[in-house]
């Protein structure tokens, strides 16, 4: 009897981006339907939209049986991922940005690290050596910056706490993401730290990476919001003695 593949869901959080999902969604099933080889859907999250995404979002959904789409009223990246995670029954759960920045290529290598190689969370990472990086200087500095500031505050192993390219074991999915408090854009971040912090196995994978010329992201408020969630997060350990959650057992 041949070996059962585990099922992915791979989440895509959008805000207001009815300008590129169409195209976008195209190309990530296309790569899933000729490329990947597991069984994979994609879970369409958008988190408050204005400008007709979610209409075209659930367009996709009735067009396309592994397509299915989530309407969150309020906007929140990490909202968004909370509810896609812990509302999915596959096995693995994974999530790009719509942009697709990262390579989509790098997603079988993230599921392989949880489906084969007893990895919990695999997560992208543009700060190693073999990661291949198109970004201008000024993000490039306060990425390093900032993912320096947690490796000092919080002590932890990860190299890259921000890339918008993950997977997640069904356990992490449902033990870790609820605890996840950050809404924003530092959900990444604090997802990490928490499973990393109660024992659970983090991957490193390099990774292609281009900077989306078409990016909102305003660097400093979010990263004011990210320092604030790091020292949210350092104070929480202080007084849980370093542990989230029951040591993870085997």
């Amino acid at each position: 009897m041949a070996e059962q593949l585990p099922n992915v869901d791979l989440v895509v959080p959008v805000l207001n981006e009815a300008h590129v999902l169409e195209k976008s969604i195209k190309t990530i099933r296309e790569f899933l339907r000729t490329k990947f080889p597991f069984p994979a859907c994609i879970v369409i999250a958008d988190n408050g939209s204005r400008d007709g995404t979610g209409d075209i979002a659930q367009q996709l959904a009735a067009r396309y049986e592994d397509v299915s789409c989530l309407l969150i009223p309020e906007p929140g990246r990490g909202r968004a991922l909370r509810q896609a995670w812990t509302g999915s029954t596959a096995d693995i759960i994974a999530y790009t940005d719509v942009d697709i920045s990262t390579e989509l290529e790098a997603l079988e290598k993230l599921c392989r690290a949880i489906a084969e190689e007893g990895y919990d969370l695999a997560t992208g990472s543009r700060l190693l050596v073999d990661s291949q990086v198109n970004r201008g200087p000024r993000r490039e500095i306060v990425s390093r910056l900032y993912n320096l500031f947690v490796k000092l505050v919080l002590f932890t192993k990860f190299s890259d706490a921000q890339c918008g390219f993950k997977a997640v074991s069904r356990r992490v999915a449902d033990e870790v993401a609820p605890l996840a408090r950050d809404n924003g854009w530092f959900f990444d971040s604090e997802m990490l730290v928490l499973a990393e912090k109660s024992g659970f196995k983090i991957k490193d994978v390099p990774v292609r990476w281009t900077d989306d010329d078409d990016s909102r992201v305003k660097i400093i408020p979010t990263a004011w919001e990210d320092i604030k969630g790091v020292l949210r997060l350092r104070w929480g350990l202080w007084f849980s003695r370093g542990r989230i959650l029951p040591k993870k057992e085997d």
